[in-house]
């Protein structure tokens, strides 16, 4: 997922959106071929995330620029650790420095989240993963950061796999009486499985008991239970019986995520991962004398 193509082509986005014109302040007050080494600093402990994106920053601002890590992605880190040296032209340090501290405390920020997620249900067998509420054009990097803080990926985008969410159901099933919806919902789902190659996972949202043997008849392959409270989930994890995979999902919570997952569900998906985690606070300090 997070391909070198991919790293160059957002890092590079990035540096060009801060410094469209080159680095004004450096150009003017940085005397050439003056050095800087630099080190990154943790304020804060937690999990490392995105120390290839945060080379690239400085590597496509001129080679010249040597980044070292001492710290693998996923690794946990205390408050004072130094997670990098970057040693180089000092205009070029500069000029990349904002750009490559947005990108590793962002993904520094969602391991670190995603790590106190996976400590929540680590005593039970379900697996914590992400969603799509990613940030534009970042869902590449977002996702490698759960991966970092020991969650797992969902479908990366729409055409890699099929989920029937509530509003497709609600399509399939216009104008249906109530008697009839059940029959006409596993008819839906069975034409649209049909259509689809044999390899494809078709996974379909529910938000009430009764809809899950229907969606069951109709192939699905995971059954998302969305906003069920323990009780229903408890009584869809026994309906289900390990027909299908069982997933959990909408308003999960540091607080709720615990009582979730020992309600056997296999799969739990949390928005929050990567749509409310907070940056790390990391810092680039600059070694003086360096």
């Amino acid at each position: 997922m997070l391909t070198p193509q991919t790293v160059d082509r957002v890092v590079s986005a990035a540096l060009e959106e801060d410094a469209p014109w080159g680095d004004l302040t450096s150009r003017a007050f940085l005397p050439d071929g003056a050095d800087a080494r630099a080190e990154l600093v943790a304020r804060e402990p937690g999990v490392f995330s995105g120390g290839e994106v945060f080379a690239a920053a400085f590597r496509l601002t001129d080679p010249a620029v040597v980044v070292e890590t001492r710290v693998a992605d996923g690794a946990a880190f205390a408050s004072g650790a130094v997670l990098a040296a970057v040693a180089g032209p000092a205009r070029a340090v500069l000029t990349a420095e904002r750009v490559a501290l947005n990108f590793v405390q962002r993904m520094s920020g969602i391991a670190t989240l995603t790590s106190r997620y996976v400590a929540q249900v680590s005593h039970t067998a379900a697996r914590i993963v992400d969603t799509r509420k990613t940030t534009p054009g970042l869902r590449a990097f977002e996702r490698h950061a759960v991966r970092s803080g020991g969650g797992a990926n969902h479908r990366f985008s729409l055409s890699d796999a099929v989920m029937a969410k509530d509003n497709h159901l609600a399509v399939l099933t216009a104008g249906t009486a109530e008697s009839d919806y059940a029959t006409a919902l596993t008819a839906a789902l069975r034409a649209g499985a049909a259509r689809l190659p044999h390899t494809v996972h078709v996974e379909v949202e529910v938000d009430r008991v009764e809809q899950i043997e229907p969606v069951l008849a109709g192939g699905a392959r995971t059954v998302m239970l969305d906003n069920f409270s323990l009780h229903d989930l408890r009584r869809g994890v026994e309906l289900i019986a390990g027909r299908a995979i069982v997933e959990a999902s909408g308003g999960v919570t540091l607080e709720t995520v615990r009582a979730i997952a020992e309600t056997g569900v296999d799969v739990i998906s949390v928005g929050a991962l990567t749509h409310s985690a907070a940056a790390l606070d990391l810092g680039l300090d600059v070694v003086v004398g360096g």
